[in-house]
């Protein structure tokens, strides 16, 4: 007995000897795991001019944010997507190829490999009047996107494919010559839409139609844009086209660029709101960037 009082004693006088970091039994803590990598969603422009924001400051506009697959430092409408989508914090990779006074047939048979990969979304622009030597016709539309977009489904199954309907050219409204000679300004837009919308029912995988001519109707409609540049452009209003009315302005590509924004994110261009960073980089006032938001909104709203 008395040993065992004694084996006990000294037992604890070990353990008050102890040095207190000795004496307690620690977790071990829970390892740190790295967040996880989210991979950004990617987005491909292929068009011509219109695409590549020609003869306008936005052309070169934060070339940097985006990759020209052809080396030639645009930024563009991608560029304007890619500034919208970082205010609306989502993560988007853009890449473009593009070549002024270019149909889609020239990217296909010239540029095919440069972006046959796996996207997300794409974006296709064909000639502004479709058939440069036919204005309206619309054969090469009929046969390129369908195989553009085959490509595209074949790397990624599940990818958006949006063909881009454009605007009416005022030089070919307001002059002589053409199909759409002294018809509406509104005319050569929808007639556009029309050719896109046909495509887009004979093709499953293409997913919609990006509504920018109409928008640009819609404004001019509106009264935020002027008509007829040809006659002055009215206090108030903007011209939607550049200094040869047939390319945009900025306030054109910016339009055109938020149709784009609103269509593939989902996201109501209305909320980039008066002070929206590429409007106030580029010399647009707040309130007509939040008018042409407004415009790109009820466009999209309108369902086409």
């Amino acid at each position: 007995m008395h040993r065992l009082i004694a084996a006990i004693a000294g037992a604890l006088s070990l353990v008050i000897a102890m040095p207190a970091s000795a004496q307690t039994v620690r977790a071990k803590p829970a390892p740190v795991r790295p967040p996880p990598i989210v991979r950004p969603r990617t987005i491909l422009f292929v068009g011509n001019s219109f695409t590549q924001g020609a003869l306008s400051a936005v052309r070169h506009y934060r070339s940097n944010m985006v990759t020209d697959l052809n080396g030639d430092g645009n930024g563009g409408v991608p560029a304007l997507f890619k500034t919208f989508t970082e205010q609306a914090r989502l993560n988007y990779a853009v890449a473009l190829e593009t070549q002024g006074g270019r149909n889609l047939a020239f990217h296909w048979n010239e540029r095919r490999q440069r972006v046959n990969r796996a996207w997300d979304v794409v974006i296709l622009q064909d000639y502004s009047t479709l058939d440069r030597d036919v204005p309206g016709d619309a054969g090469g539309l009929r046969k390129f996107a369908p195989l553009f977009a085959a490509m595209f489904r074949r790397t990624n199954p599940r990818v958006d494919v949006q063909l881009m309907a454009t605007w009416s050219r005022a030089d070919l409204t307001y002059k002589p010559g053409s199909p759409w000679s002294g018809r509406p300004i509104t005319a050569m837009a929808a007639d556009l839409r029309l050719a896109a919308d046909q495509v887009k029912r004979e093709t499953p995988a293409i997913t919609g139609v990006l509504p920018v001519g109409e928008a640009w109707n819609r404004a001019i409609t509106a009264g935020i844009a002027d008509p007829n540049p040809y006659d002055g452009i009215n206090f108030g209003q903007v011209n939607l086209w550049t200094y040869d009315q047939y390319h945009g302005s900025i306030y054109g590509y910016y339009l055109e660029a938020l149709v784009v924004f609103g269509r593939v994110t989902g996201v109501d261009p209305r909320t980039l709101g008066a002070r929206e960073r590429a409007a106030e980089d580029l010399g647009i006032s707040p309130w007509m960037a939040t008018a042409l938001q407004t415009v790109a909104h009820d466009q999209l709203a309108a369902g086409r």
